[in-house]
């Protein structure tokens, strides 16, 4: 007997038969956990003894990449703050974006409300060398460069979403400061981590939910500890459609560290086992909406597929890969001449490009997607129609399994 399983796709679907006995690995939707007096309360327990007293007051928050519901959420910070004495002048709001691109103020009303309107905002620029104190470097030889007016901070307020990140464990918490508020050549060189270069190869303890022999995450780690400052953080953990159910405040690394555990439960499969045959869904848009989004499933459904197995991903990518930097390292033709260009001049994508050129040497990546058939061949992968999709259902019913949401759940 045979069901019909309704994968997202973009802003649809797209339906696949497969057996009755088809497994399906899904994520735990976390229930809502939320009210305000007691995020008044966690968060007030959390402030320093001298709050009255900080008259240099620094919110961070990310872009519009990693949202955490501002709008509803930003608000109550701030009135928490009012109520202890703090004014509004005392407080700037910091746009983390790392090496993304500025947001203009469309972009911000829609992502911080009426705040953005209230309150000075800084628009963080990677590349203004100015901006920066530098204050040493880490035994993984990252030059850390901190902002001056961060340093200059009685308190800075991290508040942000937490999440599994393919190569530094997690993001969120941590990665506001840095690499959300960092210089860009430190940036590069701390994700140029990801590069095993004694080995040949990507760091092997560089995944998902992963801080053990982690590189990069240790170096995060020794960022982290540079900066002294009293800090207060907000985690926040998100359902599959970005709602926020919980906020875990915490002062410390190790209040991260335990909000990560709190997330894992959701997101995190817990098996072993792999497959001959893997289906994946992104999770439909946005989480499809271009190839760099989509590579996040692929990565985690990669996960499931035993050595030389197949692995098929709906990824619409309906604005195609999502970054030129991306596809110039294709034109090297394989793994070892990227990596060569990448260990000695590490740049965006780059790394995600390594990943890609690792995984299509271990196994086969067919897509249902909108990429033209021309990129799909230079990135490795086969784009493929429903017939062939059947077929190695057909081949493989015995040992396949498959995944409705790849972006968010991982092995």
């Amino acid at each position: 007997m045979l069901k019909n399983i309704e994968f997202r796709y973009g802003k649809g679907s797209y339906a696949i038969e497969v057996p009755d006995k088809t497994n399906t690995l899904s994520i735990k939707e976390p229930d809502f956990q939320i009210s305000r007096e007691k995020f008044a309360d966690k968060f007030s327990l959390h402030l320093p003894e001298n709050i009255s007293d900080c008259r240099a007051v620094s919110i961070v928050v990310a872009d519009k990449t990693r949202l955490c519901d501002y709008k509803t959420y930003l608000p109550w910070v701030l009135d928490i703050l009012f109520q202890k004495g703090i004014q509004k002048s005392w407080i700037q709001i910091f746009i983390a974006y790392g090496t993304h691109a500025k947001q203009d103020d469309e972009e911000c009303l829609k992502a911080y409300g009426r705040i953005y309107q209230e309150y000075r905002f800084i628009h963080h620029d990677c590349n203004d060398k100015t901006l920066f104190r530098y204050l040493g470097k880490t035994d993984h030889g990252t030059m850390v460069h901190v902002r001056k007016d961060i340093l200059e901070s009685d308190l800075i307020i991290t508040f942000g979403a937490l999440s599994h990140h393919y190569f530094a464990g997690y993001g969120g918490g941590r990665k506001l400061l840095f690499p959300g508020l960092g210089y860009k050549p430190d940036i590069y060189h701390n994700h140029g981590l990801f590069l095993d270069k004694s080995l040949e190869k990507l760091s092997p303890g560089c995944w998902p939910g992963n801080f053990e022999n982690n590189p990069l995450a240790e170096d995060l780690k020794q960022i982290d500890d540079v900066i002294k400052n009293q800090r207060l953080s907000i985690h926040g953990i998100l359902n599959s459609k970005g709602r926020v159910t919980r906020l875990i405040a915490g002062n410390t690394y190790n209040d991260f560290l335990n909000a990560c555990k709190c997330l894992d439960p959701f997101y995190k499969a817990n098996i072993n086992k792999q497959y001959e045959l893997v289906i994946a869904s992104c999770g439909g848009f946005p989480k499809d909406i271009n190839f760099i989004q989509g590579h996040k499933a692929i990565n985690n459904a990669a996960m499931f597929v035993k050595d030389k197995g197949s692995l098929i991903v709906l990824a619409e990518c309906i604005d195609g890969i999502g970054s030129d930097a991306f596809m110039e390292y294709f034109n090297y033709h394989d793994f070892s001449m990227a990596f060569d260009i990448l260990k000695k001049d590490y740049k965006g994508n780059g790394g995600t490009a390594l990943s890609m050129m690792a995984k299509t040497g271990r196994i086969k990546i067919f897509l249902k997607t909108s990429l033209d058939d021309k990129i799909c061949h230079k990135i490795g992968v086969t784009k493929i129609k429903k017939t062939r999709i059947q077929n190695l259902v057909k081949k493989f019913q015995n040992d396949m399994v498959c995944i409705e949401n790849a972006s968010l759940l991982i092995r």
